[in-house]
């Protein structure tokens, strides 16, 4: 049963368009239709969540990794009695604006752009959503409600006055998104979804590339009470099946904390109505403060085994070396850039041209980035 606090796409706030919504679809319904049959969305496939695309197939992706958030955020938001399809659409935009090779990727080119403003995931997701997706007639992006927006700006707290982009103020909803109180309880709730989903699956592909142990599980936090539950269960599985049911395990056990905490929350405030909960002085959906604490921990650990382990670390320094290669000859030789591109572009060296090559390179997947680094900064005439 939809709660009082649930967003209502009867009542959105509208689209930059004005446009009218569709017979029998939701205004949130259009918005994750949208996301899903953008080019951004299947670009996703080839570029890197840890394990960059092509060292495996069998690894997630920014786009298996959106699917995954995508899904328990659905799940959940049903439970919690909230708008189901903006807490999806929210899900699978959040990543659209990663660059390639992941976060060595975004490094890089922040600090690529350290004299143009600097890179941030989350804004570009927001410049592709509003203006650099170009395939309707009647406007660029894909034209979304200010609820979807504002879960994209929002996916990491609300905006504070000095550090509102120019992106985002300067678009024409941007005080229907509420920019600076909280988000609506979907977008909080896709939010920690996309930490409990990549917290949990990381411990999957961390067993699956060989760099943690089975056994090594049983005192993880978060995750050692599900492995120790699946081993008493169990007995003996084998590697895979004993990683598989632990992560299946830890992910229920999380999605069931988080609805609790955020069902005794809103007992406790009773939001009248979605800006009701963007008024309160916390959020409304959270961990309980004890599985908070364990997450911190897991990300802690994740971050030593996992996301520093050599392999993935020499992943890393190669990625970094295509990106600033890439960045520092398209910008100060803008004439190599791809016709279409270079029509945007000004001159060699200077901002305008900075920010074409930004978004050319933002908009690379792992392999696309690694081939046009080869065609153009490698002294090798046998590759076209």
């Amino acid at each position: 049963m939809r709660r009082a606090c649930a967003s209502d796409p009867a009542r959105s706030r509208g689209r930059a368009s004005g446009a009218p919504e569709h017979a029998f679809r939701s205004a949130f319904q259009r918005d994750r239709d949208r996301i899903v049959h953008s080019g951004a969305f299947r670009r996703l496939q080839y570029k890197t969540q840890v394990f960059v695309a092509f060292e495996g197939d069998h690894y997630r992706t920014r786009l298996t990794h959106t699917l995954e958030v995508a899904q328990i955020a659905r799940t959940a938001a049903r439970v919690l009695g909230l708008d189901e399809d903006l807490a999806e659409a929210v899900a699978l935009a959040h990543d659209l604006g990663h660059p390639p090779f992941g976060h060595a990727g975004e490094r890089a080119l922040d600090e690529a752009l350290g004299d143009f403003g600097g890179f941030d995931h989350n804004l570009q997701t927001f410049r592709l959503v509003t203006r650099l997706e170009r395939r309707y007639a009647a406007f660029d992006g894909l034209d979304l409600t200010a609820e979807t927006l504002e879960g994209i700006v929002k996916h990491h707290g609300p905006l504070t006055p000095e550090g509102v982009p120019a992106p985002v103020r300067e678009h024409p909803l941007f005080e229907r998104m509420d920019p600076f109180a909280r988000c609506h309880a979907e977008g909080q709730l896709a939010a920690l979804c996309d930490d409990l989903a990549y917290c949990s699956h990381d411990i999957d592909d961390g067993v699956r590339a060989g760099f943690l142990r089975p056994e090594e599980l049983l005192e993880v936090p978060v995750v050692g009470r599900a492995a120790r539950a699946v081993r008493d269960a169990y007995g003996t599985l084998s590697r895979e099946r004993f990683a598989h049911e632990t992560v299946r395990r830890t992910i229920d056990f999380l999605v069931g904390d988080l609805v609790a905490e955020t069902e005794r929350r809103l007992a406790r405030w009773r939001p009248a109505d979605a800006d009701a909960v963007r008024r309160l002085d916390e959020p409304v959906v959270a961990f309980s403060p004890a599985t908070a604490r364990d997450l911190e921990a897991l990300r802690r650990f994740l971050h030593e085994r996992v996301y520093r382990h050599y392999r993935v670390c020499r992943a890393a320094h190669r990625a970094r070396r295509i990106v600033r290669e890439l960045f520092g000859t398209l910008h100060a030789h803008p004439e190599c850039l791809p016709d279409d591109w270079r029509r945007r572009a000004g001159a060699a060296g200077s901002q305008e041209t900075a920010a074409v090559v930004r978004d050319y390179i933002a908009g690379m997947t792992d392999r696309y980035a690694a081939r046009e680094h080869e065609r153009i900064c490698s002294t090798r005439w046998d590759r076209p």
